[in-house]
C-alpha cells in the first residue's frame, strides 16, 4: 500500500553552491527560499553518515508550481566527496527537466550562462501522435538538464 507523500525537493551537490544556485536563478528564474543553510555537528554526522562534514547551501523554488511548489536544494559538502563524471545514461538520477517555450533559445541561454551542450535539439513523435521538442544540456558543473516543449 502506498504511503501518503508529497514531492518536496531534489538535492544537487555542488562544487560551488553559490555559483550553481546563481546559474539556476539567472537561467530558469528559480527563486531563493530563505534561510541559507549552514549545518555542522554531531546530528549532521549521524544524519548523513559523513563524519566531520559541514553542509552549506540553499533551496530554490522551481518555476511554474506556485509558492509552495518543490525546490531544488543546492548544497555543498566540506570536505567534498569524490566526484563522479556526470552522464545522461549512468544508472541513478540522470537529469532535471524544465518545460520551456522555445527549446533552441533556452539551450542558447544555458550555453551563454556557462552551461554546455550534451546533444542536439530534436523532435520526437510518440506512439499516440504527440510531438515533443527537446534537448540535453548541462549546468556549469556538468549536471544534466532536459529542455522540452510539447508541440
Amino acid at each position: 500500500m502506498p504511503i501518503a507523500a508529497k514531492y518536496v525537493h531534489t538535492n544537487l551537490i555542488a562544487r560551488d553552491w553559490r555559483q550553481l544556485a546563481q546559474f539556476y536563478q539567472d537561467v530558469f528564474d528559480c527563486e531563493p527560499v530563505p534561510p541559507e543553510r549552514n549545518y555542522v555537528g554531531e546530528d549532521l554526522d549521524r544524519g548523513t553518515g559523513v563524519p566531520g562534514a559541514r553542509l552549506t547551501g540553499m533551496h530554490l523554488l522551481l518555476p511554474g508550481n506556485g509558492p509552495d511548489g518543490p525546490t531544488l536544494e543546492v548544497f555543498q559538502y566540506d570536505p567534498a566527496g569524490t566526484a563522479v563524471a556526470p552522464s545522461i545514461h549512468r544508472p541513478g538520477f540522470g537529469h532535471i527537466a524544465f518545460s520551456v517555450e522555445d527549446v533552441p533559445a533556452a539551450r542558447e541561454a544555458v550555453l551563454a550562462a556557462g552551461g554546455s551542450a550534451i546533444a542536439e535539439v530534436v523532435q520526437l513523435t510518440l506512439p499516440n501522435g504527440n510531438q515533443v521538442e527537446w534537448c540535453y544540456v548541462a549546468d556549469p558543473e556538468g549536471n544534466g538538464i532536459e529542455l522540452q516543449t510539447w508541440l
